[in-house]
């Protein structure tokens, strides 16, 4: 039957070179989807309690959408799925590009990888024929020479290929997976877990057709969200949305956000549309947190405006099965930081351009395009990447770091030459990059002297550049979550824009127009939201769907009737809903397995308002989360006290 997934996994032990195919019951998808909750569903009986995650034991996993190659739209993202050495549990990460069909054309789900390997490996796949072959000749190369090479060896048509860079083979916790030249999946230090495991890249070359149930209904769908996305009003001048920005700041009332107009900016410029804007409304982070949009202001962010980046662009990016095209490739030959003769880049994305711009009081783009290759091509997330240098900047301005410890680097807020030797440093493990390469969380507990203060993260993951002093749903999801700091989840804000009130009973609407000061109230209401985006949030990834297609709400883009359409199955919106938190609860009994104790992933308490900022947007603004919390875990049936399911 026609049924969108394929209904098989492939499982590789790297220790004893076997590669075995795996059926998947039916019923598995009915209750978990594929992807994100297939790799929940898989790793939680495989993986041993107290298993090292660079150890043997762990278990790796690649994973395509349930939607991925159903002729749905925005539904190209990819998974990858294992336990975290930066949290010490459940850990994912999210990425597009085109490697997420390629998995199913070779006529499976999933890859998933145990044991470890005696020497380097990649695994190349064509079809259903699937073997290792020697990567000792790309072991040291950057994830994108080492595409490039496998690229060119493989057999079969359009090969796509996922790698890892040398700071996942050094075992950096910030370190990512590569696909695309560039795109990353990135957060939960996975490359780690792939560099430990000897593991240089896959590669696949499959051609398999993927079937869906109902594929003219699917198209019905796609014509009219079409017309959503082809919608495409002018807009201000990207030099000028700084005063946008002020504008909604300086507003007594907040107004609802409808995901259309993010749309505009996204098509426009893509996700650096937001760099002005969110430095204006506090929606930024600046200087380690502990600043505001007064400290880098528009005369500083003018360098990073939209029309900045995007004058650097020579051609739009699509990810598979995208109509938006947010990305784009853009020329840095004339960068006056590119020693190594790059000649382009991915356009850095809002969280790397505040990462490693306003975060540390760098206001130099031409060091932003630079650096972003630059850890691309390592593996290395920017966002934890910049995280962890604007920590090092606060504990040397306040003498916890030394000029002696730091190599001689003058470690100043905008110091663009030392963030950049810096970060070289990070990449190589030399000096003191070896103590900051694997997040703030173990640099801190390595340096002590009260530099945890410093260390922004909760439960070991960096915060994305999110202020939750702005949108308190951002804090709470960054506590809450079994993977903690993540802002591709829910906020207040994507509430809003999800609109899944529309399609789902009992759940709070949201007014145009409503009090800004009612944002931070802790009420029933908002548990209510922060619960749904989290429910929903599963199904999206494991179903592939990209979260900019999922802002365009859920009136708009018909996630829960395309489901249907490509399984067969007749289940209701409420119905998905459950399967979110069922995979959410797996994940939440995961971390338990391992011994993480969800009380413990608290951020760091300066992200919350304590103390409070005395300036800024943000100005006397606290967030009480720890009332929320529990009531949080009571809607999924948890213990309202320790969070155990």
């Amino acid at each position: 039957m026609n049924k969108g997934y394929i209904g098989k996994i492939l499982m590789i032990d790297l220790t004893n070179k076997e590669i075995i195919e795996e059926k998947i019951p039916d019923s598995v998808y009915e209750e978990y989807l594929s992807g994100l909750g297939l790799g929940a569903y898989i790793l939680y009986d495989r993986i041993p309690k107290g298993a090292d995650p660079l150890g043997p034991d762990n278990i790796l996993g690649f994973i395509s959408g349930l939607l991925t190659g159903s002729g749905t739209l925005f539904t190209g993202r990819w998974m990858v799925v294992g336990k975290s050495p930066l949290t010490g549990g459940w850990g994912d990460a999210n990425c597009g590009g085109n490697f997420s069909p390629a998995i199913k054309k070779c006529g499976y789900d999933g890859i998933f990888f145990k044991g470890i390997s005696e020497k380097p490996v990649y695994l190349y796949v064509n079809n259903n024929k699937a073997e290792l072959r020697d990567a000792s000749h790309i072991w040291g190369k950057d994830a994108i020479e080492s595409e490039e090479i496998l690229c060119k060896e493989s057999e079969g048509k359009n090969p796509r290929v996922a790698t890892i860079g040398t700071s996942g083979e050094k075992l950096s916790f910030i370190s990512g997976i590569c696909n695309d030249k560039g795109r990353i999946a990135a957060r939960a230090g996975l490359g780690a877990v792939m560099g430990s495991k000897k593991l240089k890249g896959i590669v696949l070359t499959g051609s398999q057709l993927i079937t869906s149930y109902n594929r003219n209904m699917i198209k019905r769908h796609n014509i009219t969200l079409n017309l959503w996305v082809k919608f495409q009003p002018p807009f201000v001048p990207g030099s000028k949305t700084s005063y946008v920005g002020a504008l909604l700041r300086s507003l007594p009332v907040q107004v609802a956000q409808d995901g259309l107009l993010y749309k505009i900016l996204l098509k426009k410029w893509g996700t650096v549309s937001m760099n002005q804007i969110s430095i204006e409304t506090g929606d930024a982070p600046i200087k380690n947190w502990g600043g505001t949009n007064v400290d880098f202001g528009p005369d500083k962010s003018i360098a990073v405006n939209p029309d900045a980046i995007i004058n650097k662009e020579i051609k739009k990016y699509y990810c598979y099965s995208c109509p938006l095209g947010c990305g784009g490739i853009c020329d840095i030959k004339n960068n006056k930081y590119n020693k190594e003769g790059y000649e382009e880049t991915h356009k850095p994305e809002y969280e790397s351009v505040v990462a490693l711009g306003g975060l540390c009081m760098n206001e130099d783009v031409d060091s932003i395009f630079y650096l972003n290759e630059v850890l691309n091509r390592a593996g290395m997330d920017t966002i934890s990447a910049g995280t962890t240098v604007a920590f090092a900047i606060e504990c040397y301005e306040n003498g916890i770091l030394t000029k002696e410890d730091t190599d001689g680097l003058e470690l100043k807020w905008g110091n663009t030459d030392a963030i950049i030797q810096l970060i070289h440093k990070m990449i190589n493990r030399e000096g003191i990059g070896d103590i900051l390469a694997d997040g703030v969380k173990k640099a801190s507990e390595k340096m002590k002297k009260n530099s945890d203060k410093f260390a922004i993260h909760a439960g070991g993951q960096e915060l994305a550049m999110h202020d939750g002093r702005n949108d308190p749903g951002f804090a709470l999801h960054y506590c809450v979550e079994p993977t903690p700091g993540r802002h591709t989840i829910g906020s207040q804000l994507y509430y809003e824009m999800f609109k899944l009130w529309k399609k789902i009973k009992d759940l709070p609407s949201v007014s145009h127009l409503y009090g800004k000061n009612k944002k931070y109230i802790p009420d029933e209401n908002k548990v209510k939201m922060a619960v749904a985006c989290s429910k929903f949030m599963n199904v999206a990834n494991g179903t592939g769907l990209c979260l900019f297609g999922a802002l365009l709400g859920v009136n708009r883009l018909p996630i829960f009737e395309w489901i249907n359409e490509a399984t067969g199955w007749q289940k209701t919106p409420e119905d998905y809903m459950e399967i979110g938190a069922r995979i959410q609860t797996l994940k939440q009994k995961f971390n338990i397995l391992h011994g993480i104790d969800p009380k413990k992933n608290m951020a760091n308490e300066r992200t919350l308002g304590v103390p409070p900022l005395p300036n800024g947007a943000n100005k006397e603004k606290t967030v009480d989360v720890e009332q929320m919390i529990g009531n949080y875990w009571t809607h999924f049936g948890w213990d309202k006290e320790t969070g155990k399911p």
